[in-house]
């Protein structure tokens, strides 16, 4: 849903609509010009129907989306040392998605 010049919509009358996923795929593999290659996956939270647009009268809906990079290759020129940190936890074993 494209936003319009008042901003985001007004959830607070917006109704709570569920769903089922019937096809598609949730990520995306991308080749960055700088050599490196993430992967992008979307995972869909909740949708709403915050009402119709007054020109079409078609509904129109919110989707509460969170959005996860990983890199999956990168070239040795961009990496640098990484930090030590704080937490003392070992940094590689920290959970991505697969």
């Amino acid at each position: 849903m494209m936003m319009g010049p008042g901003g985001p919509p007004d959830l607070s009358n917006a109704e709570l609509v569920d769903f089922t996923v019937e096809s598609g795929e949730n990520r995306v593999r991308l080749k960055l010009k700088d050599g490196s290659v993430v992967e992008i996956r979307v995972e869909i939270n909740q949708v709403f129907r915050v009402g119709n647009d007054p020109v079409t009268g078609l509904p129109q809906y919110v989707a509460i989306s969170p959005t996860f990079l990983r890199i999956v290759s990168c070239p040795k020129e961009l990496r640098r040392a990484p930090l030590k940190p704080s937490s003392g936890k070992d940094v590689k074993n920290l959970p991505g998605f697969s």
